[in-house]
């Protein structure tokens, strides 16, 4: 279990790191991490979210360590996270998730790929770690 929840939380602070590049101003990748209909982005988060979304992964990061490495009971937020998780793998229907709709963009292929398996996987790895 070491090991799964090393790749988590080594997943999470990359993740983290996109956001803070993307938060400022970086391009590279948002093309890929946005999700569009018809060529136009469905939302642009600010900033400022931007950079509140990768704290927050870094703070799962840290919340996946206590899990694994530390002594305390800290289960509550870990089913919590594993919910978070498994609620954007199954999505809204539409764009995002299992059953989107939208299936011939740029965003939706790399859902499909990377981060439906990545979602589903930090989705089991909490829920074990709760």
């Amino acid at each position: 279990m070491n090991v799964l929840t090393s790749i988590a939380i080594i997943a999470l602070i990359i993740m983290a790191l996109f956001h803070f590049y993307w938060a400022l101003g970086g391009m590279v990748g948002l093309d890929k991490a946005l999700p569009t209909k018809d060529g136009k982005r469905l939302f642009a988060p600010g900033k400022f979210l931007t950079f509140l979304v990768g704290l927050g992964l870094v703070g799962f990061a840290f919340i996946a360590y206590l899990l694994q490495f530390w002594q305390g009971d800290y289960s509550v937020i870990g089913w919590i996270l594993s919910i978070i998780f498994l609620l954007r793998t199954i999505g809204d229907f539409h764009v995002v998730g299992l059953f989107k709709k939208v299936k011939e963009t740029e965003f939706s292929k790399y859902d499909t790929m990377f981060y439906l398996p990545l979602c589903l996987y930090l989705n089991v790895v909490f829920a074990i770690l709760a």
